[in-house]
């Protein structure tokens, strides 16, 4: 099964790193990457850019508001996300487990993920 391990974090904290913390972080979330990679079940990962250079489109007025920044006010941001095939929910906690060694504070809301394929099935 499929599972978005999606990753919250303060922006003001991880915009506020040196370079060389950043790095450091990377460098440990790259270790679990490669990992998870020669495993064959690391999918798609993508880091955000921060909610200041975000987009939102407001869906429930007619035309759709179209507003620049993000519209959730929260003290945590979702950042980025893994695609990770997992044999069951706890082998995907033990996956959001690693990924929190390599990259402290904050939080992983993982997910599982129905695949929609046109012309096939949903997964």
């Amino acid at each position: 099964m499929l599972y978005a391990i999606l990753c919250y974090h303060s922006e003001d904290v991880v915009c506020s790193w040196s370079k060389e913390q950043d790095d450091a972080v990377m460098a440990r979330v790259q270790a679990v990457e490669d990992k998870l990679a020669r495993q064959g079940r690391l999918g798609p990962v993508a880091r955000l850019l921060p909610t200041t250079a975000a987009t939102t489109l407001r869906k429930d007025s007619e035309p759709p508001l179209v507003i620049d920044g993000p519209f959730a006010e929260t003290k945590e941001q979702l950042l980025g996300f893994y695609m990770v095939d997992c044999a069951t929910l706890d082998e995907a906690l033990d996956t959001a487990r690693d990924l929190g060694r390599a990259n402290p504070g904050g939080a992983y809301e993982i997910r599982p993920v129905s695949v929609f394929r046109p012309g096939g099935s949903v997964g």
